[in-house]
């Protein structure tokens, strides 16, 4: 039981890494020069981190939700035939 709950971690923790990097890739489709000053370069680059890992972890979350949903899908029809 209690090996269940370290490979669901694992697997949470890949998942919202993998999905962090793809919003990182994706925002560099942006270009975010027009709203940022020039002499905030540092800052400007935390936003962007900040900015991926807060768009990645709701994709993450998404997915892992759905997974979790789909995974449960069987169930309703144990609770159909009871009643």
């Amino acid at each position: 039981m209690l090996e269940g709950f370290g490979q669901q971690a694992i697997i949470n923790m890949m998942v919202h890494l993998v999905f962090i990097a793809l919003s990182f890739w994706a925002l560099q489709a942006l270009n975010f020069d027009k709203f940022l000053r020039a002499s905030r370069i540092f800052q400007a680059r935390l936003l962007f981190i900040l900015m991926s890992i807060a768009l990645g972890s709701i994709v993450g979350n998404f997915f892992l939700d759905y997974l979790m949903w789909s995974q449960q899908l069987p169930f309703i029809l144990q609770t159909v035939t009871i009643l």
